[in-house]
């Protein structure tokens, strides 16, 4: 099949390793709309880890971000994200999703304007019929705002959103762009929020889809995975590691393959997404398994 531009017309696709790989369980995660508070209430900490341990899931794309199709299997569709830079693919991070999760480019196309970025963590998109929760880090053109409220175009039609909720840039290549503790900042507001293996949105971050969505909220776009985050931006020594740096650890005491990444709090201490079964969290890295197993460090600001 041609590669060709489609878009993400759900609140959130979750992007699966295979076509297979859903499970009855998941039923509510690739419906149209998705349903993912009912998802992710029905999971429960073993049903969460196979999501993990059987490599179901890869990533996660919120409404509006472009992919591109380059295969159909049944109603399944292989895709590319151009957004999610992946060692797995030059193209894009790949994965399958529900076709019906998708609308084409000829049927939405973002305008060439302004564009209003989720701030809240979760803001309620008012659309002609329905009210739709869509998460930080959304970004959607802007067709006009007041005081109150933001319009904005989407996959689903045009809709409003809360202005308190949003901010709007004037480019998407933000030629401002944000410091270390700004992107330190934009993860505390995420503290106590439960893991999600893939996860990519407010409803759930993994280690590397956390220090993905902080630094895309100041300007930044890394890397997805943190294997590649460790291969890019500038190296840091770790006696000289600053607030809003991300620190990677790595198996076998830091001499193995990297399996985690935070990001550098300061004073010693670490904000993180850390496994399935815990919440994003602030700790003292001095006495932790982390600090046996810190291999290195990475700026991006």
């Amino acid at each position: 099949m041609d590669k060709k531009a489609y878009y993400v017309c759900v609140a959130v696709a979750t992007v699966w390793t295979s076509y297979d790989s859903s499970r009855e369980i998941d039923d509510n995660a690739i419906s149209f709309p998705v349903k993912l508070d009912k998802w992710l209430e029905q999971l429960t900490y073993t049903r969460r880890l196979e999501l993990c341990e059987k490599n179901l899931v890869q990533t996660q794309l919120l409404l509006g971000e472009e992919v591109y199709v380059t295969e159909m299997k049944g109603k399944w569709a292989k895709i590319v994200i151009p957004s999610q830079f992946s060692s797995k693919d030059e193209r894009g991070y790949p994965g399958w999703v529900p076709f019906h999760q998708l609308i084409s480019q000829a049927e939405y196309f973002p305008l060439n304007k302004p564009t209003a970025v989720v701030s809240a963590t979760i803001a309620t998109l008012h659309l002609a019929e329905e009210a739709l929760q869509i998460s930080y880090q959304t970004q959607l053109p802007l067709l006009k705002e007041d005081r109150e409220w933001l319009e904005v175009q989407t996959p689903v039609g045009s809709g409003r959103i809360k202005r308190q909720d949003a901010v709007v840039i004037e480019d998407r290549n933000r030629k401002v762009k944000g410091t270390g503790d700004m992107i330190i900042a934009a993860g505390e507001q995420f503290l106590n929020l439960p893991y999600l293996w893939g996860g990519m949105s407010a409803w759930g971050y993994d280690c590397s889809g956390f220090a993905y969505a902080t630094h895309k909220a100041n300007g930044y776009l890394i890397p997805r995975d943190a294997t590649d985050q460790a291969r890019q931006g500038k190296e840091v020594g770790l006696a000289s590691i600053q607030p809003g740096d991300l620190l990677f650890f790595a198996h076998e005491k830091g001499e193995g393959s990297i399996h985690h990444v935070g990001i550098y709090y300061g004073k010693g201490k670490m904000l993180h997404s850390p496994k399935t079964g815990k919440t994003v969290e602030l700790i003292e890295l001095k006495g932790t398994l982390y600090e046996e197993e810190l291999c290195a460090a990475r700026r991006y600001y």
